[in-house]
Formats: C-alpha cells, sequence, structure tokens
C-alpha cells in the first residue's frame, strides 16, 4: 500500500471509529431519555403527553402555531371542536 492509500485508511478508520464512539454515546443518552419518561411516569404524569410537548418546543413559534390553527380548524369541521 502507497502512503497516499495508507493516510486514507488511517483517516476512514479513525471516522469509523468516531462514529462508533458517538452511537455508543447517543445510545446511553436514549437510555437516559428512557429512565427519565420511567421516572415521570412513576410520579403519575402521562409519558405520551410529555413527548408531545417535548416535540412542540423543538418548533418554532410561528410553526406550532399554524399547526395549532390548522388542527382546530380540523376539529372544527368535524365537530370535534
Amino acid at each position: 500500500m502507497d502512503e497516499t492509500q495508507s493516510v486514507a485508511a488511517d483517516q476512514l478508520k479513525a471516522i469509523i471509529e468516531r462514529i462508533e464512539r458517538l452511537e455508543e454515546e447517543k445510545k446511553a443518552i436514549a437510555d437516559d431519555v428512557k429512565d427519565v419518561y420511567a421516572e415521570a411516569k412513576a410520579n403519575g404524569f402521562d409519558t405520551k403527553v410529555l413527548r408531545k410537548i417535548v416535540s412542540l418546543r423543538k418548533q418554532d413559534r410561528d410553526q406550532r402555531m399554524e399547526e395549532e390553527a390548522i388542527l382546530e380548524l380540523y376539529k372544527q369541521a368535524l365537530g370535534m371542536a
């Protein structure tokens, strides 16, 4: 293997190892999030609603307001309001 291939192989190996480390960290964080939801449930909170609130908080204000307005319009059209 010439030096260019060796450098590319070393770089590729480093990238793969970084990805693997990040995947491990991501799994650990996902496990932590799962534990927090379990704690919330044990304290009487509805985890489905908590997940929805987390999702809503990720949206910007305008996007959230637009979605809520459309949802309200659809509910009214179906006689659910």
